[in-house]
């Protein structure tokens, strides 16, 4: 028994796609000094084009390993398991940068704001879309819903209105920024205490359609097998399937900080707006997981979709405001988290958006579309 489960959780995909990432690690530490240098044009464009194809592929891995836990253990559990192997790239990636050379001041609030745009907008649009065509109007929980959204209300005003409204130029002074981590890891803490434990019941499934057909892999929903009994029947899996997910992770985090240095190098010379470097860090990031939540909603488990999209937001604004805080008081370095009068104008608007959109006991195809119109609207303010 436990060899089968071995031959198929280490499957020849996963052993390839380790050896492409601790490969490429290899590599890269070999011609480190080659590196050091600035690279020529077209041989920036080939490396910074390898190490952003090896960071993609280690996702997928990631996420798949992470979406078969997110089976097994049912939702909430699992939906965040996934979120939070998501959110820890997108952590370590962040922390790369402004590690890293040069002055990344503005990065976390770029690449938040980004992250904001694509999940809210982007990829809840096109899900909601693309399920609303296939599967017509779809029931979701809506108290788990309003549960995320009051969430983000609350992390994203911390995030990003508040330090031009108290802050100095942008940015929380000393003497602000430790209540600022505090309270937000606390309310972060105290949702995941929640939502996992008495208020599990909320990110759960609620469409008719779905309850009759539970996905494959997972608990039946009727049968409500508490989350301790299902570790115990798969402990061996479970182990093997988190290992595999860390070790997976790691090529990611070890590449991150050279991908963010010749980003950087390669955005200065092209002389592209300074946001572009954190969109394309969240579009990186997030791409398996947007992937995986169209899926979810051409299944019409949009339950699931919520619980993807709207808990990796509140995992990345819980996450990395408070890494980068940190980071900024131990280094010195100075964090802006102010948004533009026109950024604050989009997340204003997208939570309206969102919260009209979930309001509803169904969700439709038409509000995919309202989502995706206000994405392009971002996308012109990004190069305007």
């Amino acid at each position: 028994m436990v060899s089968r489960t071995n031959r198929s959780i280490f499957t020849r995909s996963a052993m390839i796609r380790l050896g492409i990432g601790w490969g490429s690690v290899l590599a890269m530490l070999a011609a480190g000094p080659l590196l050091e240098a600035p690279l020529p044009g077209a041989t920036l464009v080939i490396v910074l084009a390898a190490i952003v194809g090896v960071i993609l592929i280690c996702s997928f891995g990631v996420v798949h390993e992470a979406e078969h836990l997110a089976r097994r253990l049912g939702d909430p559990y699992g939906s965040l398991v996934l979120t939070l192997s998501i959110v820890l790239i997108e952590v370590v990636l962040i922390s790369a940068v402004m590690l890293g050379p040069g002055e990344h001041a503005t990065i976390a609030r770029d690449s938040v704001m980004a992250v904001s745009m694509i999940i809210l907008n982007a990829v809840i649009g096109l899900s909601l879309l693309v399920g609303g065509i296939r599967h017509g109007d779809m029931e979701h929980n809506r108290t788990g819903a309003s549960a995320y959204l009051g969430m983000l209300v609350v992390l994203v005003s911390l995030a990003f209105a508040l330090p031009s409204l108290i802050g100095d130029e942008g940015s929380y002074t000393v003497g602000q920024e430790i209540p600022i981590v505090a309270l937000t890891l606390g309310l972060y803490a105290f949702f995941l205490i929640r939502q996992m434990g008495k208020q599990a019941e909320n990110f759960r499934e609620v469409d008719p359609r779905l309850l009759a057909a539970p996905s494959v892999g997972a608990e039946a929903p009727q049968e409500r097998v508490h989350i301790t009994v299902i570790i115990a029947k798969h402990r061996t899996e479970i182990l093997l399937r988190l290992g595999l997910l860390v070790v997976t992770v790691l090529p990611i985090v070890l590449l991150s900080h050279d991908m963010a240095t010749l980003l950087d190098d390669g955005l200065d010379r092209l002389g592209a707006p300074v946001a572009l470097s954190g969109i394309l860090i969240a579009m990186i990031v997030f791409l398996p997981e947007s992937i995986t939540s169209v899926r979810a909603a051409l299944q019409g488990e949009i339950q699931r979709v919520s619980n993807l999209c709207h808990g990796a937001l509140v995992s990345t604004v819980g996450l990395t405001i408070p890494a980068v805080l940190i980071i900024g008081l131990l280094t010195g370095q100075p964090v802006v988290l102010a948004e533009s009068p026109v950024g604050l104008a989009l997340l204003g608007i997208t939570l309206l958006l969102s919260v009209a959109t979930f309001a509803a006991k169904k969700v439709t195809a038409v509000s995919g579309a309202a989502h995706l119109v206000l994405f392009a609207v971002y996308g012109i303010t990004v190069f305007s």
